[in-house]
């Protein structure tokens, strides 16, 4: 591959990049009125990054320290669409709360950069680029309603806990290299490859684990997400449960199946056991939480778990589980939110559960919603949740991981708990005052377009399948 050819790899890229900063530019000059307009162009950015990114050719750029795969494709496809509909979904919230500025959708852009880099990331110095340019553009959008006591308090706990979940990704890539001589994933998978690892690439290896951990939000690293959750403004937590998670859950898959995929046997038991102990926890602590947004983070603890437990497999098909599991995840957590920020009273937003009481009579359409999205997560046959979860627990029990499958389902059941009582809420309480109307036409199309992929799931269960076993089967060549 020639040098012109080699850059035509990271179009994508380079091309956000350049409409993020023109993007800024624009906001500058235009001041207080530019804050719809950019956002929307930032919309069109990341639609035109996306088209790009299917028809970019693939190999590696930049020193092969940047790689192109259908891997990347897959995830890329999802960040991109994930955050686009976070920014439509933040326009009328913002709005409201008088916070809506133009370089809201300008951060959301780099962040989107700082994800496409880390799936992308063909070396743990790319790998740490790619994880400080989102990390840096999320701590200020989690701050973004900086005269909120709660928005200051998420934004300031996802600082200091990011910033110490860096420090321990670092430290063990620094050990890693120490142990093995490179940085560079394939130089790993050779050194990994010709024999027994030694005792400080695992420990190393242990703690780019911890690393990766904190930013998926997986057991014992959980601590910051409900606070953040409740904390940060609703729209950018919709961002936050969705694009950032799917790129560090990109970056787990590809680091753990790539050069470290002969040290199977030492991460596999770590992986089990965070992998447990979330879907454990995000089975239990979400059964006392009143607060919905609270719920939704505890609810992702659990659903991590579930990714998680497919990545312990180690095989093809545990992959391309999670890659199913992860698009449908978008898809409900995206629709949920919709209902979310479109509880209002009096112009002002409402997170508590029972605030959906009697919903079913005052806004059957949202009520339909929101159970679709409920028994989904749930894992109810045969909306696409319980495809999610089937593709992942086959795999487990295949790799002789049972008790762990078992356990997931037990998560699972315990989990429809919380699930079905808002349902019961929303169709059976009395009901309380409504909320306001019109839901507006960005939620309603989001409430409603994801309410009806989630239901005809098996309408296009091949095509989603069959992408995600060529995404999958990259990671194994």
């Amino acid at each position: 591959m020639n040098g012109l050819e080699n850059w035509t790899v990271v179009v994508p890229e380079l091309f956000l990049a350049c409409a993020a900063m023109a993007l800024l530019l624009f906001g500058v000059f235009r001041k207080d009125n530019a804050a719809t307009t950019v956002a929307w162009l930032a919309v069109a950015t990341l639609v035109v990054t996306a088209v790009l990114v299917i028809g970019a050719p693939q190999g590696t750029a930049m020193g092969a320290q940047f790689r192109s795969t259908d891997f990347g494709v897959f995830m890329k496809v999802l960040i991109l669409a994930g955050s686009a509909l976070a920014i439509i979904m933040s326009r009328s919230y913002m709005e409201r709360e008088n916070v809506w500025r133009f370089e809201y959708s300008v951060l959301i852009l780099l962040a989107t950069l700082g994800m496409m880099a880390m799936v992308s990331a063909n070396d743990l110095i790319a790998l740490y680029l790619g994880l400080e340019l989102q990390s840096l553009a999320l701590y200020v959008i989690a701050a973004f309603q900086r005269d909120t006591v709660r928005s200051t308090e998420a934004g300031l706990k996802y600082f200091v806990l990011g910033a110490l979940s860096s420090g321990m990704l670092l430290y063990g890539a620094s050990l890693v290299y120490g142990f093995a001589g490179t940085t560079s994933f394939p130089g790993l998978a050779t050194v990994f490859n010709s024999g027994e690892a030694s005792v400080g690439a695992v420990v190393g290896l242990v703690f780019v684990i911890a690393g990766l951990a904190f930013k998926v939000s997986a057991v014992p690293f959980h601590m910051w997400t409900p606070d953040v959750y409740e904390g940060a403004p609703t729209p950018v937590t919709a961002l936050f449960s969705v694009a950032p998670k799917l790129a560090a859950i990109a970056l787990f898959v590809s680091v753990m199946v790539g050069p470290f995929r002969d040290l199977l046997q030492q991460w596999q038991q770590v992986v089990v056991l965070v992998s447990i102990a979330s879907m454990l926890l995000g089975a239990f602590a979400a059964i006392g939480q009143h607060n919905i947004k609270r719920l939704m983070a505890y609810s992702s603890i659990g659903h991590v778990g579930y990714i998680l437990l497919g990545l312990a497999a180690g095989t093809e098909d545990g992959v391309r589980g999670i890659l199913i599991y992860v698009a449908i995840y978008m898809v409900m957590n995206l629709g949920t939110f919709a209902v979310i920020l479109s509880m209002r009273r009096h112009n002002v937003m409402v997170e508590e559960i029972s605030d959906l009481a009697g919903l079913s009579r005052s806004q059957p359409l949202m009520a339909l919603a929101l159970a679709v999205f409920m028994f989904s997560m749930a894992g109810i046959p045969p909306l696409a949740g319980f495809f999610g979860k089937l593709y992942i627990f086959m795999p487990a029990i295949d790799a002789g991981l049972v008790i762990p499958a078992i356990i997931g389902v037990v998560s699972s059941v315990v989990s429809a708990y919380y699930y079905l009582r808002i349902i019961k809420i929303a169709y059976f309480d009395q009901p309380s005052e409504n909320f306001d109307r019109p839901l507006g036409r960005d939620m309603a199309i989001v409430m409603g377009g994801s309410a009806i992929l989630l239901s005809v799931f098996l309408v296009f269960i091949s095509p989603v399948v069959s992408a995600a076993g060529s995404a999958a089967s990259v990671m194994f060549r």
